[in-house]
């Protein structure tokens, strides 16, 4: 019998590159929490995420096209992150998991906060 040598690509491979970053989750979930969020928005929601750290991870999930980044042409400049709608899928599908490490409150020694686990009522009434 001879093998296959054609390979199995799964879709998973390069997604999970992006999304399996530190706070590529927790950008996505801010982002879905607002439908639209402002950088300076997004560094008061996660304070615990350094200013270049956050913006290499949304150039990062801009390119993957899961958060979609509007400039506007006004003084001073203004910039408006929203997720896509595959961005807007992955954030619907984090849901549960978030609800999951908040219902775990403080389990192995770590509290979840507002700003470090963002649970808004939007996500609550779904």
């Amino acid at each position: 019998m001879e093998k296959e040598t054609e390979t199995t690509h799964c879709p998973l491979e390069g997604v999970i590159d992006v999304i399996g970053r530190k706070w590529a989750l927790l950008i996505i979930n801010a982002i879905g929490s607002c439908g639209k969020a402002r950088f300076s928005e997004l560094m008061e929601q996660l304070q615990i995420v350094s200013p270049k750290t956050l913006s290499d991870t949304l150039k990062q999930l801009q390119q993957e096209g899961l958060v979609a980044r509007e400039s506007f042409a006004e003084i001073p400049p203004r910039v408006e992150y929203s997720l896509t709608k595959d961005g807007d899928g992955l954030w619907k599908a984090i849901i549960p998991i978030l609800k999951w490490t908040v219902s775990r409150g403080d389990a192995n020694g770590r509290k979840c906060s507002p700003t470090s686990c963002i649970l808004k009522d939007k996500q609550k009434k779904e």
